[in-house]
């Protein structure tokens, strides 16, 4: 059977760095250190950083006096923020950089008392932690039928900003729909779409025109993992979403001549090693890895962790 690697796939700069600043926490202050929902998405990630001395919780009220707090990858509200500082926890904040970028356009669109809008998806920590930073009302819409249900005059000067995770094909329908709505809008650059999710989508699409079936590596509450199946499923190629090599299905691969693998921005690549030999234990593989595009990007640490 052939596979096919999708390239780029899994880990992006963002996940590397909220990790390394549990990691570097544990090693600097020693176990345990409270992070304050998952720090990714990922159960193999979380469950490797609960057996280093890593506690996991939902709520700061679960976190003891003086005890070494990080934010996750997603971000947080001022509200926590500020819940932290009351409470004089010392905070380590893993929140994703282009998702703190975010942050502030929205606070900056708000300062020029525009109307400000939320592309995303209800209920996801990213979404929450960002309209909770910024000072005042934010209206979330998750499709073009929200967009035609908003009551604001068209001529309400409205800006709006994107839930990272989401890749411009994503947004690109919703984005015309406000434009064509209102007469004064403004957004971001297109470039400020997180690259990440951009480009492990275009890889999918790729990935498709070759195979018959695609494994997707990723957790089912990974919203980045999610997409990645539904653009394969969109394209007309049988996709699943699997955690490691135990959820491979045999039936899935039975009239497969080529398989294409790829993983979520939050999935490590021991997962889709974990994949590739279930695969093995059905049968012979030859193992393939797809030109795509390069990620250079690195994120720094807080200083706090980088300090000699």
């Amino acid at each position: 059977m052939e596979v096919y690697l999708a390239q780029p796939r899994g880990f992006c700069a963002g996940v590397v760095r909220a990790i390394e600043i549990v990691e570097r926490a544990l090693e600097k202050y020693g176990p345990p250190v409270y992070v304050r929902h998952e720090i990714v998405h990922n159960k193999y990630v979380v469950e490797s950083l609960k057996n280093k001395g890593a506690i996991f919780v939902e709520d700061l009220s679960e976190v003891p006096p003086l005890s070494v707090t990080v934010f996750s990858a997603h971000g947080v509200a001022r509200s926590v923020e500020e819940e932290a500082a009351v409470r004089g926890l010392p905070v380590l904040n893993a929140t994703c950089p282009l998702v703190t970028k975010v942050h502030n356009q929205g606070k900056r669109y708000m300062s020029k008392g525009r109307v400000l809008v939320l592309i995303g998806h209800a209920g996801h920590p990213e979404v929450e932690g960002t309209m909770g930073q910024v000072p005042g009302p934010v209206t979330l819409v998750q499709n073009v039928d929200d967009v035609a249900a908003l009551t604001l005059p068209a001529d309400t000067p409205v800006a709006y900003i994107t839930q990272t995770t989401l890749s411009v094909d994503d947004t690109k329908d919703i984005i015309s729909a406000l434009q064509a709505r209102f007469t004064d809008i403004q957004g971001p650059d297109i470039r400020d779409i997180c690259y990440a999710t951009q480009n492990r989508q275009s890889a999918v699409r790729d990935l498709s025109k070759l195979v018959d079936v695609i494994l997707v590596v990723g957790a089912t509450n990974s919203s980045n993992s999610n997409r990645l199946r539904e653009i394969g499923t969109e394209v007309g190629v049988a996709s699943y979403l699997i955690a490691d090599g135990s959820e491979l299905n045999p039936e899935w691969l039975k009239d497969a001549k080529a398989v294409g693998i790829t993983a979520g921005a939050s999935a490590p690549e021991v997962l889709v090693d974990d994949v590739i030999e279930a695969l093995r234990r059905i049968g012979p593989v030859k193992v393939s890895v797809l030109p795509g595009r390069e990620e250079n990007i690195e994120f720094r640490l807080p200083a706090e962790l980088t300090a000699g």
